[in-house]
């Protein structure tokens, strides 16, 4: 990822909370730069992270699968533990 320039507005916003069956998962929404949020771009999207879900998301690759069989986005995270079959949830 390389650092983003510009203002924030309709911008991926992807985030880490609390949940899911693995005791964390992964948020993604459209959102406005917020004050400490690290802005990033990735093959042309703009990306906000905020400061709490940063640490878990070092490293991570995003995939959408449109395949036939396709899953949507998949995250791969190295700093995961273990991992939920749903793919949205890890430790």
């Amino acid at each position: 990822m390389r650092e983003a320039q510009g203002p924030g507005a309709g911008r991926l916003r992807v985030s880490v909370e609390n949940g899911g069956c693995s005791g964390m998962q992964y948020g993604m929404s459209f959102d406005e730069a917020k004050d400490g949020d690290a802005a990033f771009e990735s093959e042309g999207v703009p990306m906000l992270v905020d400061p709490a879900s940063l640490a878990h998301l070092q490293g991570v690759s995003i995939d959408f699968d449109d395949g036939l069989h396709g899953k949507g986005f998949e995250i791969r995270n190295p700093n995961a533990k273990s991992t939920c079959g749903c793919g949205k949830s890890f430790n």
